[in-house]
C-alpha cells in the first residue's frame, strides 16, 4: 500500500514531500491557452465549415468541428502522429481544451476524415488564412512583403511521393510557406524531386488577386531566394 504522501529530509526551513493525491496529470496544460486563442479567432470552426463530411448524420458520435480541434491542438501540442491520440483522446487537458468531457475520436475516425480532404478544401481552408490576415488590420497597410520559402520536411519511412533531395542530404518532403511578417499565408506540401519555384507563381497569382480585392492600393512585394528566379514567375510580377 503506496502512502498518500512521503516526507523527506527538508532543505532549510523547507519542507519536502511527495504528494500521490493529485488526480489526473497533464503535461499539455498550454493547450487551454490555446483555447481561448481559437475562441477568440475561430479558426478550427471556420476550418471545420469548409471540410467534407459525407457520414450520417444519425451514426456520428465525434462531429467534425471538435475532430477538426482534436487534431490541429494535437499538432500544435507536438503531437504528429494519429497514432498519438489512441493515449490523448483520453487525456482531459485536452478533452477541455476541445470542448468535450468524454473520450474524443480515435486514430481510424481521425484518418477517415483526414481521407476525405480535397483538393477544394484546402484552397478553401488556405482562403480562410487570408480572411483572418486581412482581418486583423483596421486600416490597410501602404506595403506588405510576401516571403517564399521551401523547407525540408525529413522522412523516415516509406511515404508516398519520398524521394532524396541532394541539397539536404535525406529523404524528404519540400513544402512552400509564404509569410507576411508574422503571418502564415500558405503552407503547401510537394514532393523534393522539383524545384523551390514549382507552383509558385500560381500561388502567388491566387494570392495577390484575393489580397486586391480588399487592398487595391497596397504595394505587394515579392520575395524569395535564387531558387524562385524563373521567368513565368518574374513574367508574371512585371505584368
Amino acid at each position: 500500500m503506496v502512502p498518500e504522501k512521503l516526507t523527506f529530509s527538508p532543505l532549510s526551513r523547507r519542507q519536502i514531500e511527495a504528494d500521490f493525491s493529485g488526480g489526473h496529470i497533464t503535461s499539455d496544460a498550454g493547450l487551454l491557452l490555446l483555447r481561448e486563442v481559437d475562441k477568440q479567432h475561430r479558426l478550427t470552426q471556420r476550418l471545420a465549415s469548409v471540410l467534407n463530411d459525407s457520414r450520417n448524420p444519425v451514426l456520428v458520435r465525434h462531429k467534425l468541428e471538435t475532430m477538426t480541434r482534436q487534431r490541429v491542438f494535437g499538432v500544435a501540442a507536438g503531437y504528429e502522429d494519429l497514432n498519438d491520440h489512441e493515449a490523448l483522446r483520453f487525456d482531459q487537458a485536452l478533452q477541455t481544451a476541445v470542448g468535450k468531457e468524454s473520450d474524443l475520436a480515435g486514430k481510424s475516425t481521425l484518418c477517415r476524415m483526414e481521407q476525405q480532404v480535397n483538393r477544394q478544401s484546402v484552397v478553401k481552408a488556405h482562403e480562410l488564412l487570408w480572411r483572418h490576415f486581412i482581418e486583423q488590420h483596421e486600416t490597410p497597410p501602404k506595403e506588405i512583403v510576401l516571403d517564399f520559402d521551401g523547407t525540408d520536411i525529413p522522412v523516415h519511412g516509406d511515404q508516398p511521393g519520398k524521394f532524396f533531395n541532394a541539397y539536404y542530404d535525406h529523404h524528404c518532403y519540400f513544402p512552400l510557406y509564404v509569410f507576411c511578417g508574422r503571418h502564415l499565408l500558405v503552407s503547401y506540401l510537394r514532393t523534393s524531386n522539383r524545384s523551390d519555384s514549382r507552383h509558385s507563381w500560381a500561388i502567388l497569382a491566387l494570392l495577390v488577386k484575393f489580397i486586391r480585392q480588399h487592398w487595391p492600393d497596397t504595394r505587394i512585394v515579392f520575395r524569395g531566394d535564387s531558387g524562385f528566379y524563373r521567368p513565368r514567375l518574374l513574367s508574371w510580377c512585371d505584368r
